[in-house]
């Protein structure tokens, strides 16, 4: 049951990771006819905390890609706690 819930965690988690990707390449490049704008990267934010606000501090030109790329470390965090549950708990 733990492995479940903690595969739909990951699954729920890296969709809405993708559906903020989407609307941040959708809001850069104007698809739609959306006014090209980066506002919409503001929902990224919140899926990569804590890492966004310790790559602060890096210099401008990778400030963007952190920003971007910040929330695959807490999946890459949730897929290896999973891993480690998997392992501890056996199979189901």
């Amino acid at each position: 049951m733990v492995q479940a819930v903690c595969k739909w965690f990951v699954l729920l988690f890296s969709g809405t990771y993708l559906l903020a990707m989407a609307l941040l390449a959708i809001s850069i490049f104007g698809l739609f006819g959306q006014e090209t704008d980066l506002l919409l990267a503001v929902y990224l934010v919140p899926l990569g905390l804590p890492w966004v606000l310790f790559f602060d501090r890096m210099p401008g030109l990778f400030l963007p890609w952190t920003g971007v790329l910040a929330p695959l470390l807490n999946i890459a965090i949730l897929v290896a706690l999973c891993r480690v549950i998997h392992r501890l708990r056996g199979p189901e």
